[in-house]
């Protein structure tokens, strides 16, 4: 039997954090989201380590990231997670509300599996990510280390 594993949302927005929070659970999905406001924190949960260091083991089921948020962007935790072979087939969903072509490009390049730009309509973003989540949660299976 597999665990449910974490859906982890880097997301400093606190409006925009409650609303995906809110979107994941109304999906009825039984994955624990575990909420980290900034780059920094992304990182040290996903390597356990700082205040992590003992959360449990294994790797989310997905990485919903923002591109802007204080301390480290969405791009640097990328660049930095794909160095880490654990890390490397970890699906990453840029949630953002940048439409710049050089974060698509960037982001694309540095392995994101999908990049999302945050509809302005609340109830355009709430189905967005309850659609994302059941995905990316559910249906999307990784395959095993070889």
């Amino acid at each position: 039997m597999s665990t449910i594993r974490t859906i982890l949302l880097a997301e400093d927005s606190p409006h925009d954090a409650e609303m995906a929070i809110d979107a994941l659970r109304d999906a009825h999905l039984v994955n624990p989201i575990v909420h980290v406001e900034d780059g920094v924190d992304a990182l040290d949960y996903l390597l356990r380590r700082g205040r992590f260091t003992d959360r449990p083991e294994g790797d989310p089921a997905v990485l919903l990231l923002d591109i802007k948020m204080p301390r480290m962007d969405g791009l640097e935790v990328l660049t930095q997670l794909r160095q880490h072979d654990h890390l490397k087939r970890l699906p990453v969903v840029i949630l953002s509300s940048s439409r710049e072509e050089n974060d698509l490009a960037r982001s694309w390049d540095l392995g994101v599996n999908a990049y999302v730009v945050k509809p302005v309509d609340v109830d355009q973003f709430f189905e967005a990510v309850k659609t994302l989540g059941k995905f990316w949660a559910v249906f999307n299976e990784a395959p095993e280390d070889v």
